[in-house]
């Protein structure tokens, strides 16, 4: 079975060829007229005042039952939601809190924490072994840390006097969680989800003219997830003011057909009027390619609106010879819907699209512009080492980065809605996205929580599929199923261009009698890899669509090191440097005791009982075109959620181990593997490191990673053989220690075109500092991600090193550090940071002042390293002062 455009909700339905355009809302686009045209959309993340905890006078007024379970929900839990959101009494028509002293404009705040948005107040928090492990051991969370669990956010603004009988909102991009917003003592409304972006209008409450007072009290007391997910306003806010005659909020979604003559753009504009008298207007739209050259455009004219109403309109563009956006060449055209009124032009609305083709095919998995395209993909969290989850939209695009140099197209928003630059930076780089909601229900609150995120992402060409629910208690069973419908429906109504998955875990569920497996467009399957041809083969589901929502799961610390499992090995390096707990050499972990037991080890040897190696799950997919690929769990190590293969998992452990790369985004060996098996650019890895124990077992285990024909290892110059690629397994060498230098070459019809090194080296002499980008915008926002490197004497990293460095900055801003160990409990704004196997990370942000930033780092008796980044002067974006 093959499908490519939906005609009707029924999956039998997907049987006619066709295409649809994404694109991403006009929130991205930031010009610097912003501040002064016909719409102004303002960051609002500077200059606000936050304090943990209540006020004495707040008492219980706040309190909100929710059900016990917002994780994976149970159908009882399910029904009460819906009984507990018609009992709650309706917070803006009481103004809830409107009489308390906080939120007033007088309110005395000089006393508070001056502080910047995005922001993260759990990522303070100290480590507490009686703290929830699932959320990194941060003291927040249920009653125990009540003192922790509320924080309250003020802001003071002008506006102009000319603001008057505008259209004006505030735009929350995402506020871990039950968040409640007042404007000048005014309640504006609740919103309970952590991830799910929301916004107020404002036209009733502001003050043109006058100073206007923002509050906003948050409460992390209930987790959403079991993982790391912060505390507080993380993302960013935007004051948008316009004409009462304008492109609605999220009000663009572009579809496209493309065929033998070219693409023809449907542009779907809902245009509000929100004033009380009647109105005539004109909304053209114009399309323009990356060049900003305008390749088509079309008007309307003489469109009525009654004051109050709101109207649909679906102008038709044709793009003759159209440039397809894809994951190699991801080109971007600008849609600009102009609203105009007695020939003066009062709103416009910026929308970056892509144009391509999506297919699926029950034996060939997916394509793209009618290439097949195996999704090598990953699952990600949304914190990092150093900042928590209030992340600088420079530091989201690193990571896009850092997935595809690893070969990654592919990126799962786990288990939630992203902040919408995640978005923007996939559709800029070429990284298709699996965007997932993070409530199951059919609540009016689950189901808002889905309209939000479809109506905020549908445009974006980077998302092929959505995803409803993970692993959810209910995907077996007829309420899942009725459930799940609801869900699917919806989506399909609000866009009937892609289609749905969920991530199911349980391979006795897959294609049952009742459960979300007959619901869902494409069977999502989380491990089992083993069960994957039974579902194809079964009868009835033959034609479904498949897909890997998770796989994997391995579990590995970058340059740990434990030959045949976790219990053998020991380690003292030849040349290393002594480090804390006598743990200098990280040969391995079996005769160490303390930390080193909450290590895994680099090797690709362990996982949970439910999880496969690296090469176990590729070598099962790569090798069945009939599933689209899967995504690996997870790109990145992330807070929270400590697994040991042991099961023994916990503290002082506080990060996972599943990454490919740790918290900082530094490769684990198991990087190399991908990279080998998901590019086609000749390359080589080997490991271990070769600071190899005094007290090791007279050989070593040496692996390499290849996409060659052969490898072959030398050691001190001397061969050790050559051996065939099997690119979806390792090459393997056992190789009696000797110090000196471990070298493999690789060929390609007896060629040589790669090679890798590693040495035995001196001891830490001295500190290297490595900017991600040597230049960053003086805008108060940019970043500079610095590697951190402990090097010997011949500028080569001690793969052992664990010395303490301490960071200062002129010119800039020490946002936070990081080191990608799983153990250190270093609070990230210390200003320092033990290295980790040789590593360690610093984040450096900009001020809105060009000029040099200088970086220190210093440890110790190694010689100081000094770093400068160039402020180069920018114009910040658009912003409320």
């Amino acid at each position: 079975m093959r499908c490519i455009l939906k005609s009707r909700f029924g999956v039998a339905a997907w049987m006619m060829m066709a295409v649809m355009t994404m694109v991403a809302d006009g929130r991205a686009v930031l010009a610097a007229d912003e501040a002064s045209g016909p719409r102004q959309r303002l960051l609002m993340d500077a200059n606000w005042k936050f304090n943990l905890g209540d006020t004495p006078d707040v008492g219980n007024i706040f309190n909100y039952t929710e059900s016990n379970n917002l994780q994976k929900g149970q159908a009882n839990e399910l029904a009460q939601e819906t009984q507990f959101l018609a009992t709650h009494p309706d917070e803006v028509a009481t103004n809830v809190g409107g009489s308390l002293p906080i939120v007033q404009a007088d309110f005395d705040d000089s006393a508070w924490q001056a502080v910047n948005v995005p922001h993260d107040w759990c990522d303070a928090l100290p480590f507490d072994q009686a703290a929830n492990a699932g959320h990194g051991f941060h003291a927040l969370g249920g009653r125990q840390f009540a003192a922790n669990n509320i924080g309250w956010y003020r802001r003071k603004f002008d506006l102009p006097a000319s603001d008057a009988g505008k259209a004006m909102w505030i735009e929350f991009d995402g506020v871990y969680r039950n968040s409640l917003v007042w404007l000048n003592g005014h309640c504006l409304g609740r919103n309970l989800s952590g991830y799910a972006s929301f916004s107020y209008d404002i036209s009733k409450y502001a003050l043109p003219g006058k100073s206007n007072t923002l509050a906003v009290r948050v409460d992390a007391t209930n987790f959403e997830g079991w993982f790391y997910e912060g505390a507080g306003i993380y993302r960013h806010v935007w004051l948008v003011k316009t004409d009462p005659v304008h492109v609605a909020h999220w009000g663009t979604f572009v579809t496209t057909t493309v065929d033998s003559d070219g693409a023809t753009i449907t542009a779907q504009t809902t245009v509000n009027n929100d004033g009380s008298a009647d109105a005539t207007c004109a909304v053209s739209t114009a399309i323009q390619d990356e060049s900003g050259k305008t390749v088509a455009s079309a008007t309307i004219d003489g469109l009525r609106m009654a004051g109050g109403v709101s109207q649909d309109i679906k102008p038709s563009i044709k793009i003759p010879s159209p440039v397809l956006w894809s994951v190699e060449a991801p080109h971007m055209y600008t849609l600009i819907t102009t609203i105009s009124r007695n020939g003066q032009t009062v709103d416009e609305y910026h929308t970056p699209f892509g144009i391509r083709t999506l297919a699926w095919d029950a034996n060939n998995g997916f394509s793209l512009n009618g290439k097949r395209v195996e999704i090598k993909g990953t699952c990600n969290h949304q914190d990092m080492a150093g900042i928590g989850s209030a992340m600088p939209d420079a530091v989201i695009d690193y990571r896009v980065k850092r997935l595809i140099e690893m070969g990654g197209n592919g990126y799962r928003m786990s288990h939630n809605p992203p902040a919408p630059e995640v978005l923007d930076a996939c559709d800029r780089q070429g990284m298709l996205v699996l965007d997932e909601t993070r409530r199951l229900g059919e609540s009016r609150e689950a189901l808002s929580q889905e309209t939000r995120m479809m109506m905020r992402d549908r445009n974006h060409p980077s998302i092929f599929l959505w995803a409803m629910g993970n692993e959810e208690s209910l995907q077996g069973s007829a309420d899942g199923a009725r459930i799940m419908t609801t869900m699917v429906t919806l989506a399909h109504k609000l866009d009937p261009t892609r289609l749905v998955t969920s991530a199911m875990n349980n391979s006795g569920a897959w294609g049952g009698a009742n459960g979300f497996s007959n619901v869902v467009d494409v069977q999502g399957f989380n491990y089992s890899d083993g069960n994957i041809d039974g579902f194809h083969a079964r009868n009835g589901f033959q034609d479904k669509f498949s897909i890997g929502t998770e796989v994997s799961s391995a579990l590995s610390t970058r340059g740990v090191y434990t030959e045949g499992g976790r219990g053998a090995g020991a380690a003292a390096p030849a040349g290393g440097r002594a480090g804390r707990g006598g743990r200098a050499g990280r040969g391995g972990r079996g005769a160490t005791t303390g930390p080193d037991s909450n290590y895994e080890s680099a090797y690709d040897q362990n996982r949970p009982n439910w999880g496969s190696t690296a090469e176990a799950w590729w070598s099962i997919y790569a090798t069945r075109p009939f599933v689209a690929g899967g995504f690996v769990w997870t790109g990145f190590d992330y807070r929270g959620e400590p697994t040991l293969s042991t099961g023994n998992g916990g503290w002082p452990d506080i990060s996972s181990h599943f990454g490919i790369m740790d918290t900082c985004g530094f490769a684990k060996d198991n990087y190399y593997y991908y990279q080998a098996n998901w590019i086609d650019k000749p390359m080589v890895h080997i490991l271990p490191h070769w600071n190899q124990p005094a007290f090791a077992p007279p050989t070593v285990n040496v692996w390499a990673y290849a996409n060659c024909e052969e490898v072959e290892l030398f050691l001190n110059d001397q061969s050790l053989g050559k051996k065939a690629v099997v690119r979806t397994s390792h090459e393997e060498w056992a190789v009696p220690y000797a110090p000196g230098t471990l070298m493999a070459k690789g060929y390609i019809g007896g060629k040589e075109v790669c090679q890798d090194t590693v040495a035995t080296t001196g001891q830490a002499a001295a500190i290297k500092l490595l900017p991600d980008r040597a230049s960053i915008r003086a805008d108060g926002e940019d970043v500079s991600l610095v590697t951190v490197q402990i090097v010997d004497t011949q500028g080569r990293v001690v793969p052992t090193a664990d010395d303490d460095v301490t960071f200062t900055v002129n010119g800039g801003e020490l946002l936070g550090t990081g080191n990608g160990n799983p153990v250190d409990h270093t609070m990230d704004n210390a200003g320092h940071r033990p290295a980790f196997n040789g590593l360690a990370m610093a984040l450096v942000q900009s001020t809105r002042t060009a000029g040099p930033i200088t970086l220190t780092a210093k440890s110790g008796t190694l010689s100081t390293a000094t770093l400068t980044i160039d402020g180069a002067a920018a114009t910040p974006r658009p912003s409320v002062p």
